[in-house]
């Protein structure tokens, strides 16, 4: 009984973490590295899977060029008629937050495409720096294509993709979302995406699936201090638009000093690309400390006023957003009173969509 009893209490232990499931099915396992990549503004990276190329090595200030190591808005495309899918992946700094899930930090997600729309599946759970796990078991048997989001707050030097035995991968077959002029983000900690559960909940990516469009994610938590070397970078790929999330870490002096150079940057190489300025929005914390009232408000007027100068300047093709109701109004769209929860995620990119496909429609 008492051996019973323990046989027992090791499967159940195997089901509740996924050991089971690995040792039960057996996966071929394939590079990732062949299979499209999307969500990247180079490919001259130290690394495949980072996102500052090696060009702002040394340029960037240190957590900068360590944050562009990390894959936010990152996701790999392919198509298999697997019933069963796993991943193999290595995590770059084994990171872990104390107000983030371990799979928002360093897991992986896993969407498919249905009727033209992508669908989530399941995520992959990390358990540290080395990382094996079936994501999802008892699929039909037929061909689908998917789409892997990689981590918010931690790199990837290594993944593969497994699969059936018998089952077919291959290259995606469907060309979505689209790469061609792609949107681009550049932002602070909440573009990265803190502190969405996993990946595929940034507003970054929840946009791009709302377009079908690819969205850069050039988020670096605690910055976004309009570093030029990120305007050079963001010149490069020919986007449809430049959407500007900075300013929760950058203040009037800041501003002041620092936003015509950057936007001269872009303006000399992308003339007629449209540029969106969002306005720091409303924390719920700022509700109630009065410091962080006054940070939001002062911010919010320095933004509108370098957004007058620069179309006083000839700047044609500026635009400028409201954060009024872009998280709601009843304070539950934040972890921590600043950083964005999957509700707070999903109410902003919800409200950025109808703006977005008009400006890059025009």
């Amino acid at each position: 009984m008492n051996r019973l009893l323990k046989i027992l209490s090791i499967v159940l232990w195997m089901w509740v973490t996924g050991s089971y499931t690995v040792a039960a099915q057996k996966l071929k396992y394939y590079n990732a590295d062949d299979f499209p990549l999307i969500g990247k503004m180079s490919d001259a990276t130290e690394g495949r899977y980072a996102r500052l190329p090696l060009s702002c090595k040394g340029v960037s200030e240190k957590w900068v060029w360590i944050l562009g190591q990390d894959t936010p808005g990152l996701a790999v495309r392919f198509a298999t008629n697997s019933t069963s899918i796993g991943a193999k992946w290595t995590n770059g700094r084994n990171n872990s937050m104390p107000h983030m899930t371990l799979v928002g930090v360093k897991g992986l997600d896993l969407y498919v495409l249905k009727n033209g729309k992508w669908r989530y599946v399941r995520c992959a759970k990390p358990k540290g720096k080395e990382n094996e796990t079936v994501i999802i078991s008892n699929l039909e048997r037929q061909m689908n294509e998917y789409m892997l989001y990689l981590p918010l707050y931690d790199g990837v030097t290594a993944l593969e993709i497994g699969v059936d035995e018998d089952a077919v991968i291959e290259q995606p077959q469907v060309k979505l979302p689209i790469t061609e002029r792609p949107v681009i983000c550049y932002g602070t900690s909440i573009t990265q995406g803190g502190c969405a559960s996993r990946p595929g909940m940034v507003y970054t990516s929840i946009l791009s699936r709302m377009l079908n469009k690819e969205v850069v994610n050039l988020g670096f938590s605690g910055h976004g201090h309009l570093e030029y070397e990120i305007a050079e970078l963001m010149t490069l790929r020919n986007p449809s638009l430049i959407i500007m999330d900075f300013i929760p870490n950058v203040s009037a002096a800041m501003l002041r000093e620092r936003i015509s150079k950057f936007m001269n940057i872009i303006e000399e190489k992308l003339p007629n690309v449209p540029v969106l300025f969002i306005e720091h929005v409303p924390f719920p914390l700022a509700e109630f400390d009065h410091k962080k009232g006054i940070w939001v408000a002062e911010s919010n007027e320095a933004l509108r006023e370098a957004y007058q100068n620069l179309k006083k300047k000839g700047y044609k093709n500026l635009h400028y957003l409201k954060s009024d109701h872009l998280i709601g109004e009843d304070g539950e769209s934040t972890v921590d009173g600043e950083h964005f929860t999957d509700l707070g995620f999903y109410r902003f990119a919800e409200e950025l969509y109808p703006v977005v496909k008009k400006l890059i429609r025009k």
